[in-house]
């Protein structure tokens, strides 16, 4: 009897203290950041002699398909759309150094930071965009989209070698993350040809998805925040610049690479609602 007085204790005291956590989070739960609704940019012309001009964006990743083997994936990406614009429109477009675009191959000189793709990307849109926010905007929409999409989606009418790449979801903008996860999906090492085609078909992919942005930003319809990422939204709500703990800065998708604690879980908005901001 005692032995079972002591387990009905116990498990009332576990249940209580259950109880007592879960009114104790409840009642100091923190407000997550509110989603930035969308809302219309609208274009401003370039005062440089850099003005974009709109491209066929199917064009765009052919030639960004083709062009991966001559610089990999920024250059593939900023040239692809350079080329085009030098082919119909001419100077100064056609004689722009796009060779310093190789820098960006593999995370930047292979180190796995941000993909290479993107790097190219967010270079063509501060080339032909002045406006500090609207690039911001335009990348955002871009990042976004590529954290959230199974590559790659390009399918070459020649392909370089005969195989179609398997799909993943990166949820990073970082090479390392991206091509980490298609590994682990696809059964292939990173070093493979199947890992470069799939990068290959992937950097027309972005390409193309930057061609579409810039088009419709020409065209006066492009429209910022269409999509809420929840999550870094409630990440930021702590460690954004507005919150108590305010050390951390950045947009892109955060659990890819920090996983919550079961602590930080349970206690992390008490926490945060008893501690001083400095």
């Amino acid at each position: 009897m005692r032995r079972r007085n002591a387990i009905k204790l116990a498990a009332g005291a576990f249940i209580g203290g259950g109880a007592c956590v879960t009114a104790m989070t409840t009642a100091f739960k923190t407000e997550a950041q509110a989603a930035t609704p969308p809302k219309k940019i609208d274009f401003k012309e370039s005062k440089t002699v850099w003005q974009y001009h709109k491209l066929n964006p199917k064009k765009v990743a052919k030639i960004a398909y083709e062009g991966y083997d001559v610089g990999s994936c920024m250059f593939g990406v900023f040239e692809s759309i350079m080329a085009e614009l030098g082919e119909q429109y001419g100077e100064p477009y056609a004689s722009f150094p796009s060779q310093m675009m190789k820098y960006g191959h593999s995370g930047v000189g292979g180190s796995g930071t941000i993909c290479g793709t993107l790097n190219g990307a967010g270079a063509i849109i501060g080339l032909f965009v002045e406006d500090k926010k609207i690039q911001d905007a335009l990348m955002g929409e871009l990042f976004y989209w590529y954290e959230n999409t199974e590559f790659p989606i390009y399918k070459p009418a020649k392909p370089v070698m005969d195989f179609t790449p398997p799909t993943s979801v990166a949820h990073s903008i970082l090479c390392h993350a991206s091509t980490t996860l298609w590994g682990k999906a696809s059964g292939f090492r990173i070093k493979s040809k199947e890992r470069k085609e799939r990068c290959r078909c992937l950097t027309a992919d972005v390409a193309k998805k930057t061609a579409v942005l810039l088009n419709k930003y020409i065209n006066n319809e492009f429209v910022a925040n269409e999509h809420d990422n929840e999550t870094v939204r409630g990440c930021m709500t702590c460690h954004g610049e507005e919150g108590k703990l305010g050390n951390t800065a950045g947009k892109m998708t955060c659990t890819s690479c920090h996983t919550p604690s079961a602590a930080h879980k349970v206690f992390g908005d008490a926490h945060y609602k008893f501690m001083d901001k400095k």
